[in-house]
């Protein structure tokens, strides 16, 4: 299968954005924390996801991958506290309900804080609306936090980067073996911003190309861990020699299942989130290298401007925001790279 572009970001499926997908041209949806289970369940059920697909399926769509549990679901393991456990068996359930219904990919990350920026609305080009993170606000007082880990339970005690790797391995030790066994991959997300310091009192641990390495060997090396490729994340570490360089490592191991297609100018601990083409890396050199390790999965646009007319940041997500002048600039900017390259 050649290199394709799913509709990603996807939180609530309706018919506006089947049809937003279909006026791009686009076959498949990637969906983000669907909107399934309130909470109490505890894991994504059978007959939901069964739902799911069916509904996507008569819209002509396919399922490209899940990415991100309910946070609700998943913070204990990432923390390493009392009743991870039950969390990583009912995500193991999760993993078999997926199998069940033809889905087999679930992207996961592991920031315990999760995204921070300090700004949400920088002015780009043309007056455009994006991110930006600069280290030096936070002990201003500026930091904001892109999304909060749950509404009761804060970060009460420090995560250090050796906890964060502890907790990782022990995660992937738990759900790895169902993950072969059934036929589901996973897709970690690199920590965004990749900064060594601790954000909201957390360590970030995948935070250069090293790190993404590290993990795979965590994985040791099955087929059923790999990368969520955030170019825009991998970017801000060092530009487009670590984008190159992630490629050139587990691109090359058949590590990367998608890619989160975005890019940023600058690098830590200051950057701003831009249009594709203004940014860190040459989006035509990425695709091709890409390519040229083997890569065959799917591209998504991420993070886009907030052109005039669009919501007001890029986190209003809705149906109506989302379906916007930002996102149908980046998937037709990646078309026409693909087009131009012979690969679409």
């Amino acid at each position: 299968m050649s290199i394709r572009i799913s509709l990603g970001h996807v939180d609530e499926y309706d018919g506006r954005v089947a049809a937003f997908a279909h006026q791009l041209g686009l076959t498949g949806v990637q969906l983000h924390t669907p909107n399934l289970l309130p909470g109490e369940g505890g894991h994504w059920s059978l007959p939901e996801l069964r739902a799911l697909r069916e509904r996507c399926e008569a819209d002509g769509l396919a399922i490209d991958g899940l990415e991100n549990v309910p946070l609700a679901h998943f913070w204990k393991i990432q923390r390493g506290v009392p009743g991870r456990d039950e969390q990583i068996e009912n995500y193991c359930r999760t993993l078999r309900n997926m199998a069940a219904v033809g889905i087999d990919l679930l992207g996961y990350n592991w920031l315990a804080t999760f995204v921070w920026r300090t700004s949400m609305a920088q002015p780009g080009r043309g007056g455009a609306k994006v991110t930006s993170f600069d280290f030096a606000d936070i002990h201003k007082g500026n930091a904001l936090s892109g999304y909060r880990l749950t509404p009761s339970d804060p970060l009460t005690e420090p995560l250090t980067a050796e906890q964060m790797w502890d907790n990782h391995q022990y995660f992937l030790d738990a759900v790895l073996p169902v993950a072969e066994e059934v036929g589901v991959r996973l897709a970690l997300h690199p920590d965004d911003p990749p900064i060594d310091e601790p954000l909201g009192g957390a360590a970030r641990i995948f935070t250069s190309p090293a790190a993404l390495v590290a993990a795979r060997k965590q994985a040791r090396s099955s087929p059923a861990w790999g990368l969520n490729f955030c170019l825009g994340t991998v970017s801000s570490m060092a530009g487009e020699q670590s984008v190159n360089e992630v490629i050139d490592t587990l691109g090359a191991d058949g590590a990367i299942f998608y890619v989160h297609f975005r890019d940023v100018q600058g690098s830590v601990p200051r950057f701003t989130e831009c249009f594709l083409g203004e940014g860190n890396f040459d989006p035509a050199r990425v695709i091709r290298r890409l390519h040229d390790v083997g890569f065959d999965g799917f591209l998504i646009d991420d993070h886009v401007p907030a052109m005039i007319g669009d919501a007001d940041t890029w986190q209003d997500i809705s149906p109506d925001a989302y379906c916007s002048r930002g996102r149908a600039h980046a998937i037709g900017y990646l078309q026409g790279v693909l087009n131009g390259l012979g690969l679409s």
